[in-house]
């Protein structure tokens, strides 16, 4: 497949690439307000004002991430959204009339705060992921990410009719032009394989009357974001630290996108390159608390779409930032946007979910499972089944403190600690001045910062 390196495209071509990576994230992107919204029983209007800041922030942090600036941001294609492990503390936190929205701000800051701090902590942890360790959490984010694209083709989480064979057929039809045109399209037309899906299936879900864009009408035409405009935040010693374990889960996953994004653009990522995606990671998040709203990570969905399309531009997620932005400070283009079917987006899903999970078992392909790293197949073993835990028995840690239910929901974290705990149980001893059998060497990314 033809790939763009570090090159950007023309201005008309990085547009549509920039608009495909901003359909894939977007049901992700929104979820959280939504749901926080519904929760709280705010008004329309404040779920909207939650929406659009929301959006605004995304691009703000995508651009940081994406661009960089300064000792933030790593510099490879990544978009940025709510982390839905911050769901479950942000409602308990909202449920209690002494916090409110003004709280969880509260306790927001106080995370990005520290996921700055931490960064420098966290990024020299990478020579504890050898290729034995990486191969395994890209394999299970892949895995956990397709229980999102399967559920978008049944119709979404919670939809009353799920699994209609309409909304089968339409990720089936979907799913059927994404493939041909990986397969007999070239150039440009191939890059755009996953928007030309999901534009034909939005087509026809518009020409079968599912969506008549009732409400249009009703939206602002625009939306100014400012900081603070739930009133000014409250801070909470137990808020903020629930708060801070969310931002541990964000930056430990967030590791395993950044390295998987480097096997895929070619560009391994070293400990100066995790410091500044990580402290990226934080200052989004800092932002986000600052614009009324929540946690920010890099977005996994988009890692597979960097897969499948070969575009390895970072400047292509800049202007999916700046798309972002723009769609956050003009609803009725939000709305559009918004109007999108899951089943649309399921059939681009089981593409883009199963290349990550490609990535993880080419890497996993490399590594050595005989003689004295026989055990890496022990590994592998215990980080994917920690890591199924969540899809295959959510239930499971039901009778957890609340407080560490953001880490045991997450199954990427607990492939992630259990990958890392197998390797060193496992290691071989080193000889006196040897290197511990295992044990990884810094990679060489790109360190002048």
């Amino acid at each position: 497949m033809p790939a763009i390196a570090n090159d950007t495209p023309p201005p008309l071509r990085l547009l549509a690439l920039a608009i495909q990576h901003v359909l894939v994230m977007y049901a992700g992107a929104v979820a959280v307000p939504l749901i926080l919204g519904s929760a709280l029983k705010l008004p329309r209007d404040q779920v909207a004002l939650l929406i659009n800041a929301d959006l605004f922030a995304c691009g703000i942090a995508t651009i940081i991430q994406s661009l960089g600036a300064g000792p933030f941001g790593i510099r490879l294609p990544v978009m940025m959204g709510v982390t839905f492990a911050s769901v479950a503390p942000m409602l308990a936190m909202g449920a209690n009339p002494a916090l409110g929205l003004p709280g969880i701000y509260g306790a927001v800051i106080v995370a990005g705060l520290f996921g700055m701090a931490a960064a420098g902590f966290v990024s020299r942890l990478l020579p504890f992921f050898p290729p034995v360790v990486t191969g395994s959490i890209i394999t299970v984010i892949g895995i956990t990410l397709m229980r999102i694209g399967i559920n978008w083709a049944g119709g979404g989480f919670g939809s009353h009719d799920f699994g209609a064979p309409g909304y089968l057929g339409v990720a089936a039809l979907v799913l059927a032009i994404i493939l041909l045109l990986l397969r007999f399209a070239h150039g440009f037309l191939q890059n755009v394989a996953v928007l030309t899906g999901i534009a034909v299936g939005y087509a026809i879900t518009i020409a079968l009357g599912w969506d008549n864009f009732e409400g249009l009408s009703s939206q602002p035409v625009i939306a100014l974001v400012r900081p603070f405009q739930f009133g000014l935040p409250r801070f909470d010693v137990v808020a903020a630290i629930s708060m801070c374990l969310v931002m541990i889960v964000v930056m430990i996953e967030s590791t395993g996108m950044f390295l998987a994004l480097g096997e895929m653009v070619g560009r391994p990522v070293g400990p100066a390159d995790l410091r500044r995606g990580l402290r990226a990671d934080g200052l989004g998040t800092l932002i986000g608390g600052i614009f009324n709203t929540f946690p920010y990570s890099s977005f996994s969905q988009n890692v597979g779409l960097v897969g499948v399309t070969g575009i390895r531009s970072p400047m292509v997620c800049v202007a999916g930032g700046v798309v972002m932005l723009v769609l956050g400070v003009f609803p009725r283009l939000a709305y559009v946007v918004a109007s999108v079917p899951q089943c649309v987006l399921g059939g681009a899903g089981v593409v883009m979910f199963g290349m990550v999970a490609a990535t993880g078992i080419k890497i996993l392909s490399g590594v050595s499972y005989t003689g004295a790293h026989r055990t890496n197949q022990f590994v592998v073993a215990i980080a994917v089944g920690f890591g199924m835990i969540p899809l295959v028995a959510p239930l499971l840690f039901r009778a957890a403190p609340a407080l560490l239910k953001p880490v045991l929901d997450s199954g990427i974290l607990l492939a992630t600690v259990a990958a890392v705990a197998m390797n060193a149980y496992f290691r071989p001893r080193a000889a006196p001045g040897e290197e511990p059998a295992g044990l990884a060497a810094p990679a060489h990314g790109m360190d002048h910062i």
